[in-house]
């Protein structure tokens, strides 16, 4: 089955530029001019959605915000504002990816083609691993399933967070510095920028994971040097 893609942005000639890329790779496209149509649009088979920011009545972040009580599906914001500001507030609302218009073809193919790997492997639409479960203090990680839950109740992490805590896991009691993480979850060259980019996704991820986010017990910190979990 053909993944499908919702565009939303309130361009036309930017949603036909973007289907026609697209659809050349084989994906199955819907489009929508608003963030409103966007939500009405949206339901369980959508496996990408590229987003605009710059909307009239809703911007991107408060309709990414309202699209991640419905789904985890990646989200991909595609935008002129290029401020680490900017990509920072997208990261925070909940998106995964972020690219800046203009934009290469190219980077705009492989952004979308590792987004839907990522979901893909993530959310458990390829099931290969062995079942393993893992317990952190009250969290019980099931990898088989890819699902995180707390005294039983399942916890709505995004790909990105999953894959953060899953690296963080896999090298248990090691401490992860900031340019490893991110070249091993996001598959870039670590730039300074970047490190404002993992601080975001570490917060969100805390926030669901931890009691007491100001206070985390399970990621900790080691000032200067990165992350590691006990």
């Amino acid at each position: 089955m053909k993944e499908k893609i919702m565009i939303v942005d309130d361009h036309e000639e930017i949603r036909e530029v973007i289907q026609v890329l697209l659809s050349n790779e084989g994906y199955q496209i819907i489009e929508a001019q608003n963030g409103k149509e966007a939500l009405e649009l949206l339901d369980e088979t959508i496996d990408l959605i590229i987003l605009d920011v710059m909307m009239p009545e809703m911007n991107g972040y408060q309709v990414c915000l309202l699209v991640r009580e419905k789904t985890n599906a990646p989200i991909l914001f595609l935008t002129a504002k290029g401020q680490e500001s900017d990509k920072t507030l997208g990261f925070s609302s909940g998106g995964d990816d972020y690219l800046t218009k203009p934009f290469s073809y190219n980077d705009l193919n492989a952004r979308v083609k590792a987004l839907l790997r990522r979901y893909h492997v993530y959310q458990g639409k390829e099931r290969h691993e062995e079942n393993t479960i893992q317990i952190i203090g009250d969290l019980e990680i099931n990898q088989s399933k890819k699902e995180v839950r707390r005294q039983g109740k399942k916890l709505a992490l995004t790909d990105l967070e999953y894959e953060i805590l899953g690296y963080l896991l896999l090298n248990r009691k090691q401490v992860i510095s900031a340019s490893q993480l991110f070249e091993a979850i996001w598959h870039e060259n670590y730039y300074y920028g970047a490190n404002n980019t993992i601080m975001v996704h570490i917060r969100n991820l805390r926030k669901k994971i931890e009691h007491d986010p100001q206070d985390p017990q399970i990621i900790k910190t080691v000032w200067g040097k990165g992350y590691y979990i006990d």
